[in-house]
């Protein structure tokens, strides 16, 4: 096909609506655009063919012979075409939204709202994929990731969703009454880790300790963590929110906090969302603004 060679795709849709309408007024209407645009896209159209389409001799314009073959296969045209923009539309509405994150927000945060979302749009489905793993958005693969971090990641969109710092924490009964231990002491003591994550490791490296041979590490479910963590089990890396209210209520000691910005960001590909994605990441910033 010689694109070239083809008339205004403008001229072509308002030829079709005046086809359909037999009517400028309406035909405008039907594209919400004036009369006017219409009768000048139409001048346009005939211009660019070198043909006469509209019989003006009567009170009424009337599509000629030429205007009524032209007609004719523009609404094969664009019938196929708004047949197969409906086809895309609806499979893009019955696909889930598929969402990566961690075990952790998603036992922490997310499924604690999550039958709100249920109540106000039933009709989105949802796939959680809990896992720590960078993941490639692309169509028809991961919609939305929810990852901690800095933000102004290349390649990708991210907006802030919940900011809240790293903590050191833990149990008092794992501490021995104790409120304050250096990073060497913390090293001495059993850590708990989500696994696919190095945030302990790397914690205690950054400050100077590893940790101690026959200290013991455990890896385990970011959903298990803070359940471990409450009960004694181990030191760990999680971020503020998480363990606000233990730390309130003196369940959970916490040691350290790192003084930056970082938080939990709606990561999302550099390219149009389906309609369920946008739904999705709407409620989530409506939820994180009332938290």
């Amino acid at each position: 096909m010689d694109w070239l060679k083809l008339p205004p795709l403008a001229a072509l849709r308002a030829f079709a609506a005046f086809s359909e309408k037999r009517n400028v007024v309406e035909a405008g209407a039907a594209l919400n655009v004036s009369h006017a645009a219409i009768s000048q896209q139409l001048r346009v159209l005939e211009k660019h063919l070198g043909a006469a389409l509209l019989d003006r001799s009567g009170k009424a314009l009337a599509l000629t012979a030429d205007g009524e073959h032209l007609a004719r296969a523009l609404q094969l045209g664009f019938g196929a075409i708004g047949a197969a923009v409906g086809d895309l539309a609806r499979s893009g509405l019955d696909r889930p939204v598929h969402v990566s994150l961690t075990s952790s927000f998603a036992a922490s945060w997310l499924m604690p709202r999550l039958p709100a979302f249920r109540n106000s749009h039933p009709e989105v489905n949802l796939i959680l994929d809990p896992s720590a793993d960078v993941v490639e958005l692309r169509p028809g693969g991961i919609d939305i990731a929810i990852r901690y971090g800095p933000g102004g990641w290349a390649g990708v969109r991210s907006e802030m969703l919940l900011q809240s710092p790293v903590v050191i924490v833990a149990a008092p009964k794992l501490l021995g009454g104790k409120t304050s231990l250096t990073p060497a002491e913390l090293a001495q003591l059993p850590w708990l880790e989500e696994i696919g994550t190095t945030e302990a490791t790397t914690w205690l490296a950054q400050h100077g300790a590893g940790p101690e041979r026959g200290a013991g590490r455990t890896e385990l479910p970011g959903n298990l963590v803070l359940d471990g963590l409450r009960a004694g089990q181990g030191v760990t890396v999680t971020v503020r929110h998480f363990v606000e209210q233990d730390i309130k209520a003196g369940r959970i000691v916490e040691l350290y906090a790192e003084p930056d910005a970082r938080g939990y960001h709606i990561v999302t590909a550099n390219s149009a969302l389906r309609p369920a994605v946008r739904t999705f990441a709407t409620w989530l910033r409506r939820q994180a603004q009332e938290t």
